[in-house]
């Protein structure tokens, strides 16, 4: 009896290595999430918890719609929907309306991984695109922050966070008075240091006890969380480096230029630059896959940051040099590639025409 010739499978990116299979692979990323999410709403109370439990129900919620539009299995089991919807919480203010949380959930899904054909396949990361959205949509609503560790934050609500389509949100200043809070600017660091020109302490930065989106937290906590995907080999360590990289080089040239500008420390520390560089960035589908990509992927994240934290009109500009790097990236694959072994210059260009 003949023996049947082995299976062989292709699949895109994500790939497994080491037997590991994208859903575990997908589920460790989760688990080192978790510290985030819990950090996050000790910081900032149950409006962060609720936030992150309806953009995450959202996300699943859209997947599971479009699965049943096209007729197939669950994609669920993937955990992918889980970890988008968990790195679009983080990147929202704590007190964001939980209803424009859900339409940035659907967006994630729907434009950022469904559009372009599931995972895999998404060109850009698909929190980020979801993110983009509201940041069009809702500039208000996006820009308005709350300070950490009010008194009051594990038995109420951020007065926005229930605010209804179309209503007006009760005004945060008189939450924080009757929390006995009355001195609070609403500003982020980055706003602060780019309108105000005031700085902010380094190890409140460090600790992530300050303004700003529910995943501006500790660093040594996200530093740690990435710690355990890189010796795993979950992530490309690489990434983040080269980020940093790039971030210290620039802004230190910037400063050279103009001793007004940001030091490096403050770049590093400050902002959504360690969530992004450490937890998106990473993406296996939007990130190159060469060394040089890497390298020059890397470098081209961290110095848009810079330039748009510095002469753009918004003070935060992580979430756009992502974006832009990952629609980078096919070309900076393509020219990066290396040359098959044994294969002439001649060659190879004439393989691409």
């Amino acid at each position: 009896m003949a023996r049947k010739p082995p299976r062989i499978e292709l699949h895109t990116a994500p790939h497994a290595v080491a037997g590991q299979s994208v859903a575990v692979i997908m589920r460790n990323v989760v688990y080192s999430l978790l510290p985030l999410v819990f950090y996050a709403v000790w910081l900032f109370g149950i409006s962060a918890l609720l936030l992150t439990v309806v953009v995450l129900l959202s996300t699943l919620a859209t997947e599971r719609f479009f699965n049943w539009m096209g007729k197939q299995g669950s994609t669920l089991d993937d955990w992918s929907a889980v970890i988008t919807g968990l790195l679009l919480a983080l990147t929202l203010p704590p007190g964001f309306p939980l209803w424009m949380g859900a339409i940035a959930a659907i967006v994630s899904i729907a434009l950022g991984k469904v559009l372009f054909g599931g995972l895999g396949f998404n060109l850009l990361n698909p929190a980020l695109v979801g993110r983009a959205f509201v940041q069009a949509a809702f500039p208000v609503a996006i820009t308005t922050w709350s300070p950490p560790f009010v008194t009051s934050r594990f038995s109420e609500f951020i007065p926005s966070t229930l605010t209804l389509p179309l209503m007006q949100p009760l005004d945060i200043s008189q939450w924080l008075a009757s929390s006995g809070l009355d001195a609070f600017t609403g500003a982020t660091p980055l706003a602060l240091a780019k309108f105000q020109s005031v700085a902010t302490p380094v190890e409140s930065l460090f600790l992530g006890n300050v303004a700003g989106s529910a995943g501006e937290t500790s660093v040594i906590l996200i530093l740690l969380c990435g710690a355990y995907l890189a010796l795993r080999k979950m992530m490309n360590w690489r990434i983040p480096v080269y980020i940093f990289i790039g971030v210290i080089v620039t802004s230190m040239l910037l400063q050279w230029l103009d001793n007004s500008n940001p030091d490096p420390l403050f770049m590093l520390f400050s902002g959504g630059l360690m969530l992004g560089a450490v937890f998106m960035a990473t993406d296996m589908v939007g990130s190159p896959v060469t060394p040089r990509g890497i390298l020059i992927y890397g470098l081209l994240i961290g110095f848009l940051t810079v330039i748009i934290r510095v002469y753009g009109s918004l003070s935060e500009g992580v979430m756009y040099a992502i974006l832009l790097g990952n629609a980078a990236t096919p070309l900076i694959e393509m020219v990066t590639q290396p040359r098959t072994f044994g294969a002439k210059k001649h060659s190879i260009k004439a393989a691409k025409k």
